[in-house]
């Protein structure tokens, strides 16, 4: 079975989290979803590419996350978190799937 790139779980852990809690109106599941897909993340990102790597790309994720919150009073929900995924998924094909 092929392993689904970083980049895709990483996005799809962005972009459904925020899905969930939108949809749902619970920030809580959206947080489950957006901790969940950053674990797995995490988890191939160490695999792929070393500890640092995954700490660098953690730190991105997390930073994407947060960095969606002040973007989207700019430009809209939607789009910060497109641009948020965009970004995460960007730098995790650079570090680790490109690798593969």
């Amino acid at each position: 079975m092929a392993k689904v790139p970083t980049a895709v779980v990483a996005a799809s852990g962005l972009i459904g989290g925020f899905g969930v809690a939108r949809w749902t109106r619970k920030r809580q599941l959206g947080g489950v979803v957006l901790a969940a897909a950053g674990a797995a993340a995490a988890q191939q990102w160490r695999q792929q590419a070393g500890g640092r790597a995954a700490g660098a790309l953690t730190a991105v994720y997390v930073a994407a996350f947060a960095g969606s919150h002040p973007l989207a009073k700019r430009v809209g929900a939607w789009p910060a978190v497109f641009g948020a995924a965009g970004a995460v998924a960007l730098a995790s094909w650079a570090v680790a799937d490109r690798r593969g």
